[in-house]
């Protein structure tokens, strides 16, 4: 009776185990933090340059930060309802549980609303501004981006990176409904950076894209044309710590440096040999890029 006792409870806790791993995905926690630091960045900035003191606005921050991961995951949840007629082509998206069948489309239907609709509540609680912003961002990544552009234009990364820019915006409403320079420029700086990264995945995927029907940039116009869409991008970026000098000379050496870096990475792309594993030093430079864009602002703003 004894093992029957421990067997079942080790049945349970897989089980367990099991259900927070897809729930997890089903949100797209990944996409959650990411968006939260963004929005947590904006936050920071706006009360560090209209000189608020950080521990005074604690309430706006939980309001701001918990709101947005809320809408994010609310959205993702939806994205994943949406694409599950196609998700089951491509092997990173084919065990997500909406394709499993392990949550069924009443229910993710019902989770997202529910948590869009609570995440709306603590940003318009912040600020009626954070929580328009809020509202936008959900319309962009749910309706611009999954419903209409995602299957029908190679622009869709382009129309995909709107929302994606927009959570430092919701942090820094937050704080200054009426947002200034610093608010764009991380705006901006988060909307440009996207094209280069997502194309950099989209590479190293082209084919499972291909099977799936949808028109990434590499399947509609092929590598080539790709890297020089990357190249324009990345130089994009060069003028834009230039809009945040309330961060200081270091910030902008710092981050013209990492522009830097990147554009070397780019421009080898030309010449490689093998443009998969170029795809993938693209991709992970990116990451690196963004940590440590966004750190050093938070860390510069209390220095500078």
């Amino acid at each position: 009776m004894t093992n029957s006792r421990t067997v079942t409870a080790d049945q349970a806790e897989t089980e367990s185990a099991s259900f927070v791993k897809d729930f997890l995905a089903l949100i797209k926690i990944g996409i959650v933090n990411s968006n939260v630091i963004t929005v947590f960045a904006g936050f920071f900035l706006a009360v560090q340059f209209s000189g608020r003191h950080f521990l005074h606005e604690l309430d706006l921050m939980f309001y701001a930060v918990l709101g947005s991961g809320l809408i994010v995951a609310g959205a993702a949840a939806m994205n994943n309802l949406i694409d599950r007629d196609i998700d089951p082509v491509m092997t990173r998206t084919k065990s997500r549980p909406t394709v499993t069948g392990r949550f069924k489309a009443p229910s993710v239907f019902a989770m997202s609303i529910t948590f869009m609709l609570a995440g709306e509540i603590l940003l318009f609680s912040a600020s009626v501004n954070a929580g328009l912003w809020g509202l936008a961002g959900i319309f962009a990544y749910v309706v611009l981006y999954s419903m209409w552009s995602k299957r029908r234009h190679a622009a869709n990364t382009v129309v995909g990176a709107i929302s994606g820019a927009i959570p430092p915006l919701i942090g820094w409403a937050a704080v200054e409904p009426s947002l200034g320079t610093g608010a764009w420029a991380l705006f901006l700086i988060m909307f440009i950076w996207q094209p280069p990264h997502f194309y950099a995945i989209a590479m190293r995927r082209t084919e499972e894209y291909r099977a799936a029907g949808i028109p990434m940039l590499p399947v509609v116009k092929g590598f080539k044309r790709t890297k020089r869409s990357m190249l324009g991008w990345v130089l994009a970026l060069f003028p834009l710590p230039f809009l945040l000098p309330q961060l200081g000379t270091a910030f902008i050496i710092l981050a013209t440096l990492l522009n830097l870096g990147w554009l070397l990475i780019a421009l080898k792309g030309f010449k490689t040999g093998d443009e998969i594993k170029w795809a993938t030093r693209m991709f992970v430079y990116s990451l690196n890029y963004m940590t440590i864009l966004f750190v050093s602002m938070i860390i510069f703003s209390v220095i500078a």
